[in-house]
């Protein structure tokens, strides 16, 4: 028989026995829907913090300091970098510290425990761009001035959540109490998430050196102090991240006590790590195309000895070796490819719940950036190769078993 006729025969052999097949393709389908869910997952997770990096800007650098260096008598502070970037204007364009502040949030008689209030200075909203440095933009009023910093004064930027929740849309010139001291409101972001309570606009902004009197919260573990400065251009970042390691070095002359990284390093150390995290899943998904390509061996096996007198005739018609073997082995490889074709599918379904939940959990920290696992083609490509290369290589045994056998036996084979 030529391949076509090989492949019409495995077909029809899956057809007869529906239930067998399914069972025997089960590990195949599991394995190869799981692999492109993870996949799916991956480059959607990949694909949404490249975004918000981008919308961070390439000429971000971000330092943090982790306390005092043996080697200096002080800390770097705000006025060493401010230094910085009026001695190499060329590299550095701006800074800002980024604090953030135990304050407890309260409008009227309601308090708003999940605020999150930062200090920041005037640097941390870029004219060029219309938006902080985080990406965020002015849907109304104008953001903190350098005499609003300069001067400590009490004024506040708000999100949307706050401006709707408590202002009901109406938030310009009204006051907020930030631990007891009220705050008038001269600027109100635009909607980045869903707009929910502990949300990304759940958020106010102050004059940096007002949140260091009312305490600092916890920006990450360890860490003292947090700055973000700006270099001149992308094509800079790399010099101007020198420069600053520089600095920090001559005062704390070891560079355990602080860290100095680009928007593109963080995105490749994202990356990096996404990537390290998805090869161990696959790994682990892939156990299940093991164990489907053990089942698959196993219903082979079956299937030579139910027929042997099938094998026996053809051998005395003439059969070689060889046809005998790729039979079967096309047997094994189209049940391993039909599995796979289930598997995609299975796959794709879940892919598509996972958007929906995934979405709809981590919408109010995505800034306006929508999440979607979908996988590539070269995901679903490999993903079918994979399983028909399985189901060929742990279909060779029961292949070869069956080419080997003697035709006189098999005929007698009852």
């Amino acid at each position: 028989m030529n391949f076509a006729q090989s492949f019409k025969l495995a077909l029809k052999s899956l057809k007869t026995s529906k239930m067998r097949a399914f069972l025997t393709m089960l590990g195949i389908i599991i394995g190869v829907g799981a692999v492109i869910v993870i996949l799916s997952l991956g480059n959607g997770m990949t694909n949404m913090m490249n975004s918000q990096f981008e919308k961070m800007g390439s000429n971000l650098i971000q330092v943090m300091t982790y306390g005092r260096g043996t080697g200096g008598t002080r800390d770097v502070d705000v006025e060493d970098l401010y230094e910085l970037v009026d001695k190499y204007p060329q590299y550095l364009t701006g800074v800002t510290p980024y604090v953030s502040a135990s304050a407890k949030v309260r409008y009227q008689t309601d308090d708003y425990d999940r605020t999150s209030v930062y200090g920041v200075s005037e640097a941390f909203f870029k004219e060029d761009t219309k938006g902080t440095m985080q990406g965020e933009t002015l849907a109304e009023g104008r953001f903190l001035s350098y005499i609003d910093v300069d001067r400590h004064q009490n004024v506040c930027v708000i999100g949307d959540y706050l401006a709707q929740t408590a202002f009901r849309g109406d938030a310009l010139g009204k006051t907020i109490s930030l631990s007891g001291v009220p705050y008038t409101v001269i600027g109100v972001l635009s909607k980045s998430g869903d707009s929910s309570e502990g949300s990304a606009d759940d958020v106010i902004y102050i004059p940096y050196e007002n949140a260091q009197r009312m305490g600092t919260g916890t920006m990450m573990m360890g860490t003292d102090e947090m700055f973000l400065l700006t270099s001149t251009s992308r094509d800079t970042a790399s010099a101007a991240k020198g420069i600053v390691e520089k600095r920090l070095y001559k005062t704390y002359q070891s560079s355990d006590y602080y860290m100095v990284m680009t928007s593109a390093e963080m995105m490749d150390a994202m990356n990096t790590m996404m990537n390290t995290m998805m090869i161990v899943l696959v790994a682990i998904a892939a156990i299940s195309l093991l164990v489907g390509g053990i089942g698959i061996m196993n219903i082979m096996l079956v299937s030579v000895t139910e027929r042997t007198r099938e094998i026996g005739i053809r051998k005395s018609l003439g059969a070689k070796q060889k046809d005998i073997r790729g039979q079967f082995v096309i047997e094994a490889g189209t049940t391993s490819a039909v599995g796979g074709v289930l598997g995609i599918v299975f796959g794709l379904l879940l892919a598509k719940a996972a958007t929906i939940a995934v979405g709809a959990i981590m919408s109010s920290s995505m800034n306006g950036i929508t999440f979607s696992a979908v996988p590539t083609l070269s995901d679903i490509a490999v993903s079918f190769g994979v399983s028909v290369g399985i189901g060929v290589l742990f279909g060779y045994l029961p292949a070869n078993k069956a080419a080997k056998l003697n035709p006189i036996d098999a005929l007698r084979y009852d």
